[in-house]
């Protein structure tokens, strides 16, 4: 039995179209509306197929669904689920895949109050964006955390969870907050060093462009891949999450000021332990499948 058999995807960039490859292939029962606020990009979208209909509305693509998983940046979920409200039947689920919770829910509770609201993050994505980004099996094997509020309805994160699970995902239930300060550290926080390590770059008065990009070293590559993810979702993230990034980012700069203190002194044996314990930290992050031992971490394979 399908978790769901009719399906509404606000917004058709790289989660939005990954989730909808990703239902065709697991779910192909499911019936897919879709919407985009992009004409460019509902207009791909109805080129490539990726869903039954593509409304040129957010409302006409809700009328009947299930479950609506919006896909937005985070600082545009307020307004969009405020459009939606009007068209959403009794019943229906609404979710997203943003990477910050309590903002988002508190959002999305003020504009759809008496709906059955639970907030998601599928922990996955590329450096890509558009309806021609996506891939179906962008959530295998990886971590979608449910945050659903306090007396959410258990059948309906159940049946959330059901739906994330046939994609292939593992699911989590966390509170909203601590997801967020959890995020913080493991997403937020390195993409924040990447924009900042390759802006500096950039930056260099003695250091040519071309010359940063012909020698780029594997560490300086991942960083520029990390930082050309889109810039609009991450400027919200870092809004919306502020107060658990700006806390990790202290964190942050009180490690980094040892390390430079133990670099000015000579002090092998701080960076020696340092690194020792980093390493294993990578070697779980492998075993747990997480990410892939290969040089090129498997990404040159989907």
């Amino acid at each position: 039995m399908l978790p769901v058999s009719r399906l509404s995807i606000i917004g058709l960039g790289l989660l939005g179209s990954s989730v909808a490859r990703a239902v065709r292939a697991h779910m192909p029962g499911v019936t897919i509306t879709g919407h985009d606020a992009n004409p460019a990009h509902r207009e791909t979208a109805r080129a490539i197929q990726l869903c039954d209909d593509v409304t040129d509305t957010a409302g006409s693509a809700v009328i009947d669904a299930e479950l609506v998983i919006l896909c937005v940046p985070v600082g545009a979920m307020g307004d969009v689920a405020a459009e939606i409200a009007p068209d959403l039947p009794h019943g229906v689920i609404i979710s997203d895949v943003g990477s910050s919770k309590a903002s988002i829910l508190a959002a999305l509770e003020a504009a759809l109050p008496g709906h059955h609201v639970i907030p998601a993050h599928p922990v996955a994505g590329t450096e890509q964006s558009g309806p021609e980004a996506g891939f179906s099996s962008l959530f295998h094997n990886r971590w979608c955390i449910l945050t659903p509020p306090e007396g959410a309805d258990a059948g309906k994160v159940a049946q959330l969870s059901a739906f994330w699970e046939r994609l292939g995902a593992n699911i989590e239930i966390m509170d909203a907050t601590h997801h967020d300060l959890v995020l913080a550290i493991t997403s937020h926080l390195p993409h924040l060093i990447a924009y900042t390590i390759v802006g500096t770059a950039s930056d260099l008065e003695t250091v040519t462009q071309s010359e940063v990009i012909k020698y780029s070293a594997g560490g300086f590559r991942d960083f520029t891949r990390i930082a050309a993810s889109d810039p609009t979702m991450w400027r919200d993230v870092f809004l919306s999450n502020k107060d658990a990034v700006l806390e990790m980012l202290q964190r942050f700069t009180e490690d980094l000021t040892g390390l430079q203190k133990a670099i000015r002194l000579g002090d092998g044996e701080r960076l020696f332990e340092h690194f020792t314990r980093t390493r294993a930290i990578r070697r779980g992050i492998i075993e747990q499948g997480q990410d892939d031992a290969r040089p090129d971490f498997g990404r040159g394979e989907r």
